[in-house]
């Protein structure tokens, strides 16, 4: 079995966008395998938004990551070696993980990973590993879709709002995603089949907003915060549902004093819920892991129809992965964002 590993660890917690010296990078021993145990080579680390929540002290729905431990991730990998009953050398799991090429796991927090004819290990773990179902249990349990209503999507290209759009039109939606630049605009109109995009770095939102949806907004599947939240919050129809997935544009808010950042007063946004009658959950896809099975099976059905396409953006270089992972917090992936850790992903 292999004998180190590459890993990153928290150094410190980071202020504002994680920097040089946040997290470090080096080589280590890995522990022997003990019983009940395997090896797992990682061939692939998810990056997510939630990893700057980690990296902090703030409340959270996870305990966050202690200074000086592996800074956590979403992986997948394929077992080199076992001693756990029922684990399998060459079987592929994908989970709850570490930022490393090489991890010693008792398998808690990882499931196996069985991957569709002819999808590759990317594909699979990109949409089935945490996206897919953060978009099929949020649009559908919370956004509650009817045919013929209007759905606006923030982050659109991205992992997650690729799938919600998609499913928004499966249920007879009418589509409307905000993305950063025409070449994501075109990409969810032109490939993935939503009505309209609005490029936020170019155009104004709310007017935007106001021709492509002049009787409201229905359902806003929300992952972004900031003024274009506001845009679309202020637009929303009576009854309107708004699943609340994530705040991404103040994850690196250094500000201590809410009246400093962008948006409404709470007491008007307060006041627009009631008179609107609108529903606003927040929600964690882990509170649907009970019913994770229905979820990769209605997306795998639907990918194998054609009507659930996806982009992946596989970055190099485990040792790249703060760099990669900044491109989030700026808009510079283009859909589900991986880093490749394993030589290749050839026969996985």
């Amino acid at each position: 079995m292999a004998r180190q590993r590459n890993i990153w660890r928290l150094a410190r917690r980071p202020v504002g966008a994680v920097a040089e010296g946040d997290l470090a990078y080096g080589a280590e021993a890995l522990p022997e395998l003990q019983q009940g145990q395997f090896l797992l080579q990682v061939l692939y680390l998810s990056l997510d938004p939630t990893n700057r929540i980690w990296m902090s002290d703030a409340e959270q729905y996870m305990p966050p990551v202690a200074i000086g431990e592996p800074m956590r991730g979403l992986v997948a990998g394929r077992v080199i070696e076992s001693r756990k009953d029922g684990v399998e050398p060459g079987a592929l799991y994908s989970g709850m993980g570490v930022w490393a090429d090489h991890m010693v796991t008792d398998g808690q927090g990882l499931q196996p990973l069985a991957l569709p004819p002819g999808v590759p290990l990317s594909l699979a773990f990109g949409v089935f590993g945490l996206v897919g179902p953060t978009a099929y249990f949020g649009l559908l349990d919370i956004g509650r879709p009817k045919a013929g209503e209007t759905l606006v999507v923030s982050a659109a290209a991205g992992g997650v709002g690729q799938v919600v759009g998609q499913i928004g039109k499966i249920k007879g939606c009418r589509v409307i995603g905000i993305a950063g630049g025409p070449d994501k605009c075109r990409f969810v109109v032109d490939e993935l089949g939503f009505d309209a995009a609005i490029d936020y770095r170019s155009e104004d939102v709310g007017a935007r907003l106001d021709a492509l949806a002049p009787d409201g907004v229905d359902i806003n599947f929300e992952q972004v915060g900031g003024p274009i939240s506001d845009a679309v919050f202020a637009r929303m129809r009576l009854f309107g549902r708004m699943p609340l997935c994530g705040l991404i544009a103040s994850y690196n808010d250094t500000s201590k004093d809410s009246s400093e950042r962008p948006g409404p007063a709470v007491a008007a946004a307060w006041r627009q819920m009631l008179m609107r009658r609108l529903t606003v959950q927040g929600f964690i896809v882990t509170d649907y892991a009970a019913r994770w099975g229905e979820a990769v099976q209605a997306l795998g059905g639907w990918m194998a129809e054609g009507r659930i396409k996806t982009r992946q953006d596989v970055r190099p270089d485990l040792a790249r992965a703060v760099e990669h992972l900044d491109s989030l917090y700026t808009g510079g992936n283009f859909g589900k964002l991986l880093v490749q850790v394993g030589a290749s992903e050839d026969g996985a």
